[in-house]
């Protein structure tokens, strides 16, 4: 059976490394990244728009070419907007790195079957669209020893990180109980980022 990584072998040395990088994050990594980064240039994508973090993350790097951009992506919102790689890689843009967080589940709508699961290869899509680098991981050891340069090197660069199925469940915006990130709306979220991303 094919090894995988637990989220946080996937997140944790990604949260030592990140500097003042932008970080989308979406449905299933939302929390849990929050629980390692409370970074003003953390952005949750994670209302009804599933699928379009990583055209998000894309609009943020063209924005600003000489900010680093991550996108932590998972691989049901990936399968719901594979035209997406074509457009990054025309776009031009280099400050960007696209991980598919491929766990084989939407997660946080019940564990259903991603179609495909596990079979999907994202980085010979990429590779296929024309992103200037593709990885694909499913051990910790090569995953943290290249991710340095990865993050580093140019882009658009596309992470395929093979992890177990989790247990987040729905997310809801304004409670008290969800991560900061989400107490305030989507437009609040992306009003303070631009704020943010303004005062530089």
């Amino acid at each position: 059976m094919t090894a995988r990584l637990t989220l946080e072998q996937v997140l944790a040395p990604l949260a030592r490394l990140r500097g003042d990088e932008i970080v989308v994050t979406t449905m299933g990594a939302v929390r849990p990244w929050a629980a390692l980064s409370d970074s003003p240039l953390d952005f949750a994508s994670a209302d009804s728009a599933m699928g379009h973090a990583a055209d998000f993350a894309l609009g943020i790097a063209l924005a600003r070419p000489g900010r680093r951009v991550i996108c932590l992506n998972g691989d049901g919102s990936m399968l719901m907007t594979l035209g997406t790689l074509v457009t990054i890689a025309d776009s031009g843009a280099t400050n960007l790195v696209l991980f598919v967080l491929s766990n084989r589940t939407y997660e946080i709508t019940g564990n259903q079957r991603v179609p495909g699961g596990g079979g999907v290869d994202f980085a010979a899509m990429a590779r296929a669209a024309g992103f200037a680098r593709a990885y694909s991981f499913d051990e910790p050891d090569s995953y943290e020893q290249e991710l340095p340069g990865i993050v580093r090197g140019a882009g658009p660069v596309l992470v395929n990180v093979r992890i177990e199925a989790g247990s987040e469940g729905p997310l809801s915006r304004g409670t008290l109980k969800e991560p900061p990130c989400l107490h305030v709306s989507l437009a609040e979220s992306a009003r303070r980022l631009r704020a943010e991303l303004a005062g530089e």
